[in-house]
């Protein structure tokens, strides 16, 4: 398939560069920058660590995620653009700046966002120390009690799985692991030779496999935790005997973990390549430093040398490191009222036998909003159709699934019962690689057919096509959606699921199946689009027909909901039909290279982003198309990896109450004035001030009780 097709140019103009119209790839003035957009979102997540309005533990929680967050970026995007530096390309991005100087202007903001990080730590400890959960991080404030239970700790659970480490001519540098925490340490010691005293530097890596926090056994002081590698270093003397410790200093490194391989010339054994990139990622170039802010100078400088660092990739912290560990408070007992009311998912279609569950399909499309409605219906569809006689075969894409997930299970039982069952697995979904791996093994073995991703492509659609005999005739039941089929993460991730026995779409998720599993070309589609087909072509096309009726007079309106916007023709393509008079409504939670608001430009275009509870997930494409309302949903975002380098779709919703349904969405979002963000033409995402007397509106909170 990757050989064969190809992504349909885009029908845009560019314009040049002398041109009197703006509107042109070229001119550095009508873009944001992708790297930089993305710092931006992650900083409306830490706007919710420091929001007084959320629980204490969730404000903890959005804290952590920045982290997360903020590693994984360093891990691929800050990475990559090292690399392409390596390689002597130093090209313009869309704003004009070269990646040398994205580089150095993500690093300026990253030091003061990770500043403003601590900040925000420093107050969340102390609000969770005022609530009876204290964070002991200086030794003295520990009693004779505790100190004796720390001492014990280290003794039975600690020290018998430390591996001190010195560095000499005899004992190079070990490989410090990706994101693991370590004690840089100067040790003193006698010179045989000389008599004189000598200076040895040592790491000790903090093990992964305990808990990062002790509880103390205290009484009636609250529960209190002291940190594990402030217990290492109380007794850091034991691992060094004869020596004398001068200084211990905590730090971290984050490496290069994205994974590139040579996908044509690993075609004949993709999984036997993709488990040894696996195995490489931990060896990845240093990116990033952390480090305690008070570490010498010494010790500072000898890190930096043996990982290669520079001075803007080294940040110092005043508290403790891996800020993303202490989720462990989240998880303590007797918590909840520091934490979001529990919400209590709505459970639909699900039925006692197969005729009704698929009579329910037939009787007309369906749609799931998650996370307020429950995911356990795409798993009792699959579970029915796995022990259903009249079901003859399956097919589905997996990109991300749980680690325990019950579709593997009833994928695997369809099989047994002789059902033909084709897996389309994605090797290469980030970070999920392993996991994929083992469990698409697992399915082979229990006679899944597995196809292992398609060369040159992600397949990233989410579509599973049940084959079921009905009488005379065979009928194909579609589920598509705008999210993973991963029941963890949809939970907390909003994302829209779509049911239905619609010949033409039926037919066309089936061409898409065997247009993956097969060299063969991707013939005319009947209601669907397709990346790298013409998925992007098709935007264009609905954004012209949207313009044209602009220009024609008609009233003409976009709404776009989708994670992300980078795509620089679609981008021009909405400048042209703002300037046409086309009003345009985004809504992006992260990153978004348009700048709105442009006099001339782009005045009738509005960016929100909404950052709150639940992880705003969805991608939904309306048009008024002439007051016919054509409303899309999909799998992809409009960033030219989706367009060229994954296979996605597009797929419309006909029936009108789904149509009105997603339509309220869409309204609640644009009316939202709790959780949403105004980008503005300087690159400022700013709050909606409400006016007096003006109702507060959280969308996500209104679709939680529209769904009760």
């Amino acid at each position: 398939m990757a050989q064969k097709i190809k992504s349909a140019e885009p029908s845009i103009d560019n314009g040049a560069h002398g041109s009197k119209n703006p509107i042109y790839i070229g001119n550095p003035d009508i873009f944001f920058d992708r790297e930089l957009s993305w710092i931006d979102f992650n900083r409306r997540v830490l706007e919710e660590a420091n929001d007084p309005e959320n629980p204490l533990l969730e404000r903890l929680k959005f804290l952590c995620i920045t982290e997360s967050n903020l590693d994984e970026f360093y891990m691929v995007r800050v990475a990559g653009i090292r690399n392409i530096l390596a390689e002597g390309n130093d090209e313009n991005s869309l704003n004009g700046l070269r990646a040398s100087e994205i580089l150095m202007e993500l690093s300026k903001k990253v030091q003061v966002f990770v500043k403003d990080q601590y900040e925000s730590f420093g107050l969340t400890i102390k609000r969770l120390s005022d609530n009876g959960i204290h964070l002991v991080m200086d030794p003295a404030e520990l009693s004779e009690s505790e100190i004796e239970q720390v001492r014990q700790y280290y003794k039975d659970d600690v020290s018998p799985i430390l591996t001190p480490l010195s560095i000499d001519p005899s004992h190079p540098f070990p490989h410090i692991l990706n994101r693991s925490l370590n004690l840089a340490i100067v040790l003193s010691t006698d010179d045989e030779k000389t008599g004189t005293k000598k200076d040895l530097f040592a790491v000790v890596q903090v093990p992964s496999v305990l808990p990062r926090f002790f509880q103390l056994k205290s009484h009636g002081k609250g529960r209190r935790f002291f940190p594990l590698e402030a217990i290492i270093t109380l007794h850091v003397n034991d691992l060094f005997y004869g020596m004398e410790v001068k200084e211990i200093y905590p730090f971290r490194i984050i490496r290069d973990a994205d994974i590139s391989i040579d996908e044509e010339a690993s075609v004949k054994d993709l999984l036997i390549t993709m488990k040894k990139e696996i195995r490489n990622r931990i060896w990845g170039d240093a990116v990033r430093m952390d480090i305690y802010e008070g570490t010498s100078h010494f010790v500072k400088n000898t890190l930096k040398e043996l990982l290669e660092l520079r001075d803007n990739e080294i940040f110092d912290v005043p508290s403790i490191l891996n800020l993303s560990d202490t989720m462990y408070f989240y998880g303590l007992e007797h918590t909840s009222k520091f934490k979001y009311p529990f919400f209590q998912q709505k459970t639909t279609l699900k039925f006692d036998s197969p005729e009704k569950i698929f009579e329910a399909i037939q009787k007309k499309d369906r749609l799931l909003h998650h996370p307020y409605q429950s995911f356990a219906a795409i798993e009792e569809l699959l579970r029915i159709s796995s022990e259903d006689p009249k079901v003859l075969g399956i097919k589905m894409t997996l990109y991300r699934t749980s680690g325990d997930s019950p579709l593997i299970q009833y994928l695997g039982q369809a099989a047994e019962n002789g059902k033909q069952v084709t897996v389309l697995v994605e090797l290469k979904a980030r970070f999920d690689e392993e996991r994929n791996i083992k469990w698409a093994q697992k399915l082979e073995e229990r006679g899944v057919h597995v196809v292992y991703g398609v060369v040159g492509l992600k397949i990233h659609c989410k579509m599973l096509l049940i084959v079921r005999r009905e009488e005379e005739h065979l009928v194909r039941y579609v589920h598509l959606g705008t999210g993973n089929y991963n029941s963890t993460t949809s939970r907390y991730y909003t994302d829209l699921s779509f049911f239905t026995v619609n010949k033409q779409i039926a037919e066309d998720v089936a061409t898409i199946f065997n247009t993956i599993t097969s060299y063969a070309k991707m013939p005319h589609l009947n209601k669907l689009a397709a990346s790298p087909h013409n998925l992007k072509a098709t935007f264009l096309e609905l954004i012209e027909k949207e313009t044209e009726n602009a220009k024609a007079g008609k009233p003409a309106r976009i709404v776009f909901k989708m994670n992300s916007l980078v795509d620089p023709h679609i981008i021009l393509a909405m400048y042209k039909a703002s300037q046409a008079g086309v009003i345009i409504e985004l809504v992006i939670r992260g990153i978004c290279c348009l700048k709105p608001g442009l006099p001339g430009i782009s005045e009738n275009i509005t960016v929100i982003s909404i950052v709150g509870r639940f992880l705003e997930h969805t991608r939904i494409y309306y048009f008024l198309a002439g007051g016919e309302e054509s409303i899309f949903l999909a799998s992809a975002d409009c960033m030219p990896r989706n367009f060229e380098r994954r296979i996605e779709v597009l797929f419309p919703i006909l029936d009108a109450k789904n149509k009105d349904r997603i339509k309220k969405i869409l309204d609640v979002q644009l009316k939202d004035n709790v959780k949403a963000r105004f980008l503005h033409s300087d690159g400022v995402y700013r709050k909606r001030e409400r006016g007096q007397g003006e109702k507060a509106v959280d969308s996500q909170i209104e679709r939680m009780k529209f769904a009760e």
